[in-house]
Parts: structure tokens; C-alpha cells; sequence
């Protein structure tokens, strides 16, 4: 199970920290990502990482300006997002992954196993 938190309302420039809780049989797990999807839109891709750590995957949009992270047990992955813009708005969603496929097939949303409830990120003045 996947319980997202941390979404909010953020002026433009601003920043944000959304997290990620896993719980069940964590150890199972191998990728966690994170996508999003604004209204009107498709989802996207937005970042993931190994839970094990290592590599970590970032969509153009958002690279150097979001930074995926976990924390040391391994069961909540982070993304903190700086430099916020209004197009940055829509709910995130994290997912998890219980192949460990190449870095390259992470911003499949068709390679993840789970999914958590969404947390709604606005960014507007």
C-alpha cells in the first residue's frame, strides 16, 4: 500500500516536499517512481529510484529542479520540488515496482505493480 502526503498550494518560485509511505511487503519492492497528471492531461512521468538506492530517473521538466529522495529504512521516498511553476500543477501519484527493470523503462507507468491515492500540488499566485 502506498499513502501519499504533502500537497498544497504554492505561489510560483515557491517550494515543496511530498512524500511517499509504503507499507506491506516492502522488501518486495524495487523501483518507486513518481508521475503526475494535470487536468486535461495524460500522466507523466516525473522521477524514480531504485529502492535500494543508486541511480535515480528525472523527466526533462523537472530536472534540477526536483529532487527524489528516500530515508534510510527504505519505506518513504520523498520529492522535493523547488522552483515551482504553474505548469507544475496536477496530482501526483507515486508507484512502485516490483521488477528491477532498466533505468531506461522507468518512466513506464505500465511497469509498476502499485499505486498510491494521488496528493494535489497547486502552484498559482
Amino acid at each position: 500500500q502506498l499513502q501519499a502526503s504533502g500537497g498544497g498550494l504554492v505561489q510560483p518560485g515557491g517550494s515543496l516536499r511530498i512524500s511517499c509511505a509504503a507499507s506491506g511487503r516492502t522488501s518486495d519492492v524495487c523501483v518507486m517512481g513518481w508521475f503526475r497528471q494535470a487536468p486535461g492531461k495524460e500522466r507523466e512521468f516525473v522521477a524514480a529510484t531504485r529502492r535500494s538506492g543508486g541511480t535515480t530517473s528525472y523527466a526533462g521538466s523537472v530536472k534540477g529542479r526536483f529532487t527524489m529522495s528516500r530515508d534510510n529504512a527504505r519505506t518513504t521516498v520523498h520529492l522535493q520540488m523547488n522552483y515551482l511553476k504553474p505548469e507544475d500543477t496536477a496530482v501526483y501519484y507515486c508507484a512502485a515496482a516490483l521488477l528491477c527493470r532498466p533505468s531506461g523503462m522507468w518512466s513506464g507507468g505500465e511497469m509498476y505493480d502499485y499505486w498510491g491515492q494521488g496528493t494535489l500540488v497547486t502552484v498559482s499566485s
